[in-house]
């Protein structure tokens, strides 16, 4: 069966800097876009970076773009995000999604998206 496995999550001060990595298998790693999501206490699961089944392009929510980075090795069946400049308002459960679009834009609608990690959480004190 299809399995995303999140894994970097932790405490960090505001600032500074984490690495979210999402295995996946069961699946064509490269017949999928994916995309990271957060969701916060109280709040709806939202939409953070996506990336084509190849690389060639991503897609940001306004909120991370410039401090975050979505990148995949398809030779490891693994996606990544890099959260640079940590903010409190950045505190939630970080989840890896799979959609099976090989299209050349990336969704963001997170009801396009197959399969689900179970989350990873990111906590930052300020």
């Amino acid at each position: 069966q299809v399995q995303l496995v999140e894994s970097g999550g932790g405490l960090v001060q505001a600032g500074g800097s984490l690495r979210l990595s999402c295995a996946a298998s069961g699946l064509t790693f490269t017949g999928y876009a994916m995309g990271w999501f957060r969701q916060a206490p109280g709040k709806e699961r939202d939409f953070i970076a996506a990336i084509t089944w190849n690389g060639a392009n991503t897609r940001y929510a306004d909120s991370v773009k410039g401090r975050f980075t979505i990148s995949r090795d398809n030779a490891k069946n693994t996606v990544y995000l890099k959260m640079n400049s940590l903010k409190p308002d950045d505190m939630a459960v970080y989840y890896c999604a799979a959609d099976n679009n090989i299209g050349v834009v990336p969704g963001t609608n997170r009801h396009d998206y197959n399969y689900w990690g179970q989350g990873t959480q990111v906590t930052v004190s300020s």
